[in-house]
């Protein structure tokens, strides 16, 4: 483990859009930065409540300010009071306005005096939003419960008053009290052979945004993955997780060989319950992750890339605002091709690209995304967790893939390692990202490409029409078989299917009409036995397919994918195929009345507007 200040790093003046209005956030950072967290939690199980104490070190910008402003959605406050140098305690006056449907309620305390210190004593609710309770049931062990945070985007204010908003960074230290047996792990440095005592401790040394701040406690054991990582899981699960994730090193030092050293110290991963609403979450020293990626093969494995790659892109480098989280995951996906493509082969990250590229185009294309979110950096009017579609994964990366093209590999790594080093533990809007691209790729550069171009890929709407694309002689020979099977001149038993990898049936099943014929759905279920598959990416393709069709002998197996599955991702896709018939929208009223008390609230949010969107459609 190596700390910070040994890396060749630049250095961290803070950029002028920190300072900036964040539309998701009430914070004031022009009058005054929340530059360090202590927080003290205890972990309330039977509630489903954290009990917390968080104290906040200021940093005052304006010496007229007259108060501290910070972010919260349905916390119970119970006492503010300032904190001075010598730790003498004076209680401080405070309002909590009414609660926005996005933003929470405004916390308003006043603070004429400019204490350094701010101490707030509260409660969450069993509700909040960035948390998730489950029952011993509802784990894969059934032995403990589990509770889990997810505080991307805004949801951190629902677990912890602050500044809310990905321009603004602190470090923190945390004191975390739960029951014994219980082990609890959060966005820091973790020990693995931590006694279940009940008593936790942790320290973040590097600056993070809050939608970075994560906390998880259950029945947790810890198997050591290599010299800087471990695999954290329930008992039964945390061997085959181990497997799966064993290249993490390997991982780690492929990414090190193209950006630069790893700033963070441990990489340890969590495989969650299966109510963990997305594939990953990159919270520093330990990613999140849903474990729908155990297929057994590691074709999965690149969500992990995706993951470690946002230590640098995002949590390394972080967009300043929702509005730039291209920044964010657009790179970070661009990254995870670098690395897939290092660690598992060119075909694999090539297919990766292109399954990714043909989707945002399709959407596009009918028009399931609106002009304004098609735009890399759109104008007002995006909620911050509608900010985060496939736009700024797929287009982002696809902009940066053509970078790579016109500029030679060679040249934009070199960019790319700089612009991170540069950057390094700062939050950044586009303009300044661009800025630094004009004069130091570019102006480097001259000739490769008009920045013209560039400001069509980040303002403009859609794909420009000479986007690069990799090319895949496996996907060409998928392409003609499904053409040749949906024609009627090549049986389902005939498609050379038999060596297709996970991506490979992905490509196939996307490839189909939205509403393909009854007769070839079942001959290829009859053929390949797709029904009931282990394998999530191609079940929810699937299940999709054959509810379009209408083929209701999936029906039962749709719904123990959506009940088994609580990643977004993964379910939704089925949910909006049943909800197009009344029997289907029934049916998926019943299947989530069963599946509900298992779901994340982002994931039960999502189902119901899926839902009221429908039966709005039919009148009812």
């Amino acid at each position: 483990m190596r700390p910070f200040h040994a890396l060749a790093f630049g250095a961290l003046a803070l950029p002028l859009s920190a300072f900036a209005a964040d539309p998701h956030s009430y914070a004031q950072p022009d009058q005054v930065r929340v530059t360090h967290l202590d927080l003290d939690l205890k972990v309330d199980f039977p509630h489903k409540q954290l009990d917390g104490k968080a104290t906040l070190k200021l940093d005052w910008k304006d010496p007229k300010a007259q108060s501290l402003v910070l972010d919260t959605r349905d916390l119970k406050i119970a006492s503010i009071e300032a904190v001075d140098a010598a730790g003498k305690t004076s209680a401080l006056k405070y309002a909590l306005a009414p609660s926005d449907k996005e933003l929470g309620s405004k916390l308003t305390i006043a603070t004429p005096q400019h204490p350094a210190q701010v101490r707030i004593v509260y409660s969450t609710v069993p509700t909040a939003s960035g948390l998730q309770w489950l029952p011993p049931e509802q784990t894969a062990d059934k032995k403990l419960p589990f509770m889990f945070s997810q505080s991307e985007s805004i949801h951190a204010r629902s677990w912890v008053p602050l500044q809310d908003s990905p321009a603004i960074r602190f470090t923190y230290d945390a004191h975390v009290t739960a029951p014994k047996d219980v082990r609890v792990v959060m966005s820091a440095l973790n020990e693995a052979n931590h006694p279940l005592d009940g008593n936790f401790a942790f320290s973040q040394p590097h600056p993070i945004p809050s939608y970075l701040l994560a906390i998880a406690a259950g029945d947790i054991a810890a198997k050591e993955t290599g010299p800087r990582s471990a695999v954290y899981a329930e008992p039964s699960v945390v061997g085959k997780a181990a497997k799966e994730f064993e290249d993490t090193e390997k991982l780690i030092k492929t990414a090190e060989s193209l950006y630069g050293p790893y700033a963070w110290g441990r990489y340890d991963l969590l495989v969650l319950p299966p109510s963990f609403p997305f594939g990953g979450m990159e919270n520093p020293n330990m990613t999140f992750a849903t474990p729908t990626l155990l297929v057994g093969d590691k074709s999965l494995v690149s969500v992990i890339s995706h993951e470690l790659a946002h230590s640098w892109s995002g949590n390394l480098v972080t967009s300043a605002a929702w509005r730039d989280i291209w920044l964010n995951e657009g790179f970070t996906t661009y990254v995870q091709g670098r690395i897939t493509e290092a660690v598992y082969g060119k075909t694999l990250a090539d297919e990766e690209a292109l399954i990714s590229a043909r989707g945002l185009e399709k959407s596009i294309r009918d028009k399931t995304i609106a002009p304004n979110a098609q735009r890399l950096a759109p104008k007002p009017g995006i909620g911050a967790d509608d900010s985060i579609s496939e736009v700024p994964y797929d287009k982002g990366s696809w902009f940066l893939r053509t970078l790579e093209q016109r500029f030679g590999r060679d040249t934009f790594d070199a960019y790319l390692k700089g612009y991170f080093a540069h950057f390094a533990f700062q939050s950044i809007d586009t303009e300044q990202m661009l800025a630094y691209l004009k004069a130091n790729l570019f102006d480097k550069n001259p000739g490769k490409m008009s920045w013209d171009e560039v400001q069509q890929w980040v303002y403009e709407p859609g794909i420009p029409k000479d986007a690069p694309l990799p090319d895949s002689p496996r996907f060409n020979a998928i392409d003609k078989e499904r053409a040749s099977f949906l024609a009627g001149s090549l049986a389902a038993d005939k498609l050379d299917a038999k060596s297709w990898n996970t991506q490979e049936w992905m490509y196939f099943l996307d490839g189909l009409p939205d509403v393909a014929p009854l007769d070839k759905i079942k001959q290829i279920d009859a053929a390949w036995h797709l029904t009931g598959t282990p394998n999530a990416e191609i079940g929810m393709r699937w299940y999709s397919h054959a509810i379009a069709a209408g083929d209701k002998d999936v029906w039962p197996a749709a719904a123990e994918h959506m009940t088994r599955i609580g990643r977004l991702y993964l379910t939704m896709p089925l949910y909006k195929a049943f909800v197009k018939s009344p029997e289907g929208l029934a049916y998926a009223q019943q299947v989530y009345a069963k599946a509900k008390s298992g779901y994340h609230p982002l994931t039960q949010q999502a189902v119901e507007a899926v839902f009221a969107k429908a039966k709005k459609g039919t009148g009812k």
